[in-house]
């Protein structure tokens, strides 16, 4: 099953040279265990554009999005056997944020890919949360 993990922080700025290691040393072990399709991080909002629908039209906007209160700093697409490998594999990646860049906070999302032949891949009304120490 295909998962994709969106990091978003209201945060703007590069990360640690430690965090950029720690991040690099699970991407590679990722990698290698065949679970890491693709990662990236992304440009500054100064560099994108949004288009958008409009009373029908098409707007088209410039970054930087003064109205954003977070962004999407990247993204990592994982082929995982069901949800709860993703999350477990999302809480370590959070937890290098914790011990190489104290003082971040953000959130990562982790959502499957649609496709059609899967049916209740996650249930909508299940609330899954849990304080991590």
């Amino acid at each position: 099953m295909r998962f994709m993990s969106i990091i978003t922080s209201a945060q703007i700025g590069m990360p640690t040279p430690e965090l950029v290691e720690a991040m690099g040393k699970l991407a590679d072990r990722e990698i290698k265990a065949g679970r890491m399709i693709d990662t990236a991080g992304l440009m500054p909002m100064e560099t994108g554009a949004r288009v958008s629908i409009k009373d029908g039209k098409l707007v088209i906007v410039d970054g930087p999005f003064v109205e954003a209160k977070e962004v999407v700093g990247g993204y990592a697409i994982f082929e995982f056997q069901n949800k709860e490998e993703a999350v477990a594999l999302t809480v370590e990646f959070m937890q290098l944020h914790i011990d190489h860049m104290p003082g971040w906070e953000g959130t990562c999302e982790v959502r499957p890919f649609f496709t059609p032949d899967i049916e209740n891949v996650c249930k909508p009304h299940s609330v899954h949360s849990a304080a991590v120490a």
